[in-house]
């Protein structure tokens, strides 16, 4: 197999030069780039690259969202031995300028000019935010652009015209470097998402990326017809999995889309047959389908719930071609074209053959729902230092509570504290610049510690049950996993973020974020006026609706054996919505946990010393870059707790 993500690229190109690479929509008509358009363009921007002085071992930094360009920059820069470094679009410039600092990044890729803009103030900042080894400064859309005249700044398209002109100069060079390059080279540093520490760069070589790749595309039988939609952060390690590296090794077409908010648009359009997304995608699809069935006529919500409860009984077998009675076989048949159809295609998934969720656990029920609908979800588990890929699941072997089997050449075990430890060609070959922090997550057999806390069932498939640092115990010796109740909490369209508390503690107690679209909507059919999101999260109708919620979560919980103790008994609906920008959760969309406790410290008291109620006020920052202050006086609610039930084996 070809050894380097360039030579999978040459590949392609001199065996089906016109299929279609890439697509983009701009101004609402879709772009192709074909396979041979992709390396031309890849080529003569490395070239471009080349002659502004970029040379193997330096790092180049991107930032932007999902465009082809962006994606071929990856190529460019790996195709010269360089190594890419993209960091999230929304990072905020401190954010940006410690990756840039510590990659010693003097290049840099930026979509636009929000990007541009930022990249310029940390060259001409002062003091930790100031980056003044950045020289070089490429950009793609030139909006808002043409006028700047910056040392260093240069489109995409003018990098490729400086390209051109190098290759008539040294028409080999390109052809030269790529064939230096060497499997075991880095080929890009992805930084983890910074839960409990400052975020380090994992570095992970071409071959490592290849070997993840070619495992999850020989069980899925993906090629050269799939359509993928490529929305995802690309400074994310699945993203990098699918929308690069899977992309090279199976040859399918990805697409850009327009912009994030034409994404669901976008998703019906290009219909795609494989689709990655994260639990909180899946979930605000649910909530949108929620929503429109709450809005829709008494006779489509009575079909819809009927045809529901056919479909959570018998839609899983007959997705996995189960025997199933004639007579509930006809009554799904009908159910596809009046519900399940219909639903799918409002969500973009009907042509979907594959799709997959990581990133963090899914609620059993959400996954139930979309695979009792027909859409072939499948869980995937891995982390940023495994290349996204540990375990898969297997068409006709998905179990709800597990992640799967492990990978095609991965190597699981559990260490004695319960600690899922993994063995692969595609771990990290190091944290950049950070010996001790590889030590601590290399073992001397080779084997990375995740942090992860797991079981391994009779079948072979993982169970993952939270972080191993996040599962505890209450007072009373029972286990206290949160992620695992956050989940069940989150599986309802009203609650967009949870985060439960018990470690160490006689009960379980609770956070919650409304989600302030599906709860408006709830409000305003009810005739209940709202201000906004704090005076919408305080309403006494709200509170008994999240209350609602919390007892069934409770109900579930007292007939899960090992869980009957780890109901919630008081809960508060935040006054604010958890927010990377205010460090409360990652830019994944993690919560970190013990900065949240700790920030609001006055309510985990207030929660745990029987208090009814709680006044506070909150720092935040605006999308604009201001800072202020939110404050409230927050209802605390004690929720109904249930005997344990002993479920029938």
């Amino acid at each position: 197999m070809t050894a380097t993500f360039p030579q999978l690229l040459l590949q392609h190109a001199r065996q089906r030069p016109l299929a279609p690479a890439l697509r983009e929509k701009e101004y609402g008509i879709w772009q192709t780039w074909s396979w041979q358009r992709a390396l031309d363009d890849a080529r003569h921007m490395a070239l471009g690259l080349a002659s502004l002085g970029f040379a193997t071992g330096q790092n180049l930094a991107l930032v932007g969202d999902n465009r082809p360009l962006l994606y071929l920059m990856f190529l460019s820069v790996q195709s010269l031995g360089g190594v890419p470094v993209p960091m999230y679009q929304d990072a905020v410039a401190a954010e940006m300028a410690f990756v840039l600092r510590e990659t010693g990044a003097q290049f840099a890729f930026a979509e636009d000019q929000e990007q541009v803009d930022k990249l310029l103030e940390l060259r001409a900042g002062a003091g930790e935010a100031a980056v003044p080894g950045l020289t070089h400064i490429i950009y793609d859309d030139a909006r808002g652009l043409r006028h700047y005249r910056d040392a260093g700044l240069i489109s995409a398209q003018d990098l490729m015209a400086a390209g051109r002109r190098f290759e008539q100069q040294h028409p080999d060079h390109f052809a030269q470097q790529i064939a230096r390059l060497k499997p075991e080279d880095t080929a890009i540093i992805l930084y983890t998402s910074g839960t409990t520490s400052r975020p380090k760069g994992v570095c992970q070589t071409h071959h490592a990326y290849i070997a993840a790749a070619e495992g999850g595309v020989a069980i899925d039988g993906l090629n050269g017809r799939d359509n993928v939609l490529s929305y995802l952060p690309p400074a994310w390690a699945g993203d990098f999995l699918f929308s690069v590296a899977q992309w090279l090794v199976a040859g399918f077409t990805i697409n850009c889309p327009e912009s994030a908010e034409t994404v669901a648009i976008d998703m019906r359009e290009i219909g795609p047959s494989y689709y990655f997304a994260p639990p909180r995608v899946f979930e605000g699809m649910l909530t949108s389908v929620s929503i429109r069935m709450e809005d829709a006529a008494p006779v489509k919500r009575w079909m819809h719930e009927s045809f529901m409860r056919v479909a959570r009984r018998v839609g899983a077998d007959i997705l996995v071609g189960k025997p199933v009675a004639l007579g509930d076989r006809l009554l799904y048949g009908l159910g596809k074209l009046l519900v399940y159809g219909p639903l799918k295609n409002a969500m973009g998934l009907s042509r979907i053959r594959v799709a997959y969720t990581a990133g963090a656990a899914i609620g059993p029920d959400l996954f139930r729902f979309f695979r009792s609908i027909g859409v072939n979800l499948k869980q995937l588990y891995g982390q940023t230092e495994t290349c996204a890929y540990v375990c898969i699941q297997k068409d006709g072997e998905v179990k709800l509570d597990t992640v799967g089997q492990a990978a095609p050449g991965v190597e699981l075990k559990i260490a004695d504290g319960g600690e899922v430890l993994v063995r692969s060609q595609s771990l990290l070959t190091e944290y950049y610049k950070r010996p001790e922090a590889t030590a601590e997550v290399l073992d001397a057999e080779g084997f990375f510690h995740t942090g992860d806390a797991g079981v391994i069932d009779s079948d072979g498939h993982l169970r993952i049950i939270d972080r191993a640092k996040d599962v505890g115990r209450l007072t009373s010796g029972a286990m206290f996993a949160p992620n695992y109740i956050e989940n069940k909490l989150k599986f309802f369209p009203q609650i967009k973020e949870a985060v439960c508390f018990g470690d160490a503690r006689e009960q379980v107690c609770a956070f919650l974020n409304i989600d302030f679209d599906a709860v408006g909507n709830w409000a305003e059919r009810r005739g209940l006026p709202y201000a906004g999101y704090v005076d919408l999260a305080g309403k006494p109708d709200v509170l008994t609706m999240m209350k609602e919620c919390v007892e069934k979560v409770n109900a579930e919980l007292a007939g899960e054996e090992g869980m009957e103790a780890t109901q919630i008994a008081r809960f508060l609906v935040l006054h604010k919505e958890l927010d990377p920008d205010d460090d409360e959760l990652t830019r994944t969309r993690k919560v970190r946990r013990g900065f949240v406790a700790e920030k609001y410290g006055v309510l985990l008291d207030a929660l745990y010393g029987g208090k009814s109620e709680q006044f506070i006020e909150t720092a935040v920052k605006f999308e604009d870059g201001r800072s202020g202050t939110v404050s409230a006086t927050l209802g605390i609610l004690d929720a109904r707790r249930f005997a344990p039930v002993k479920v029938a084996a």
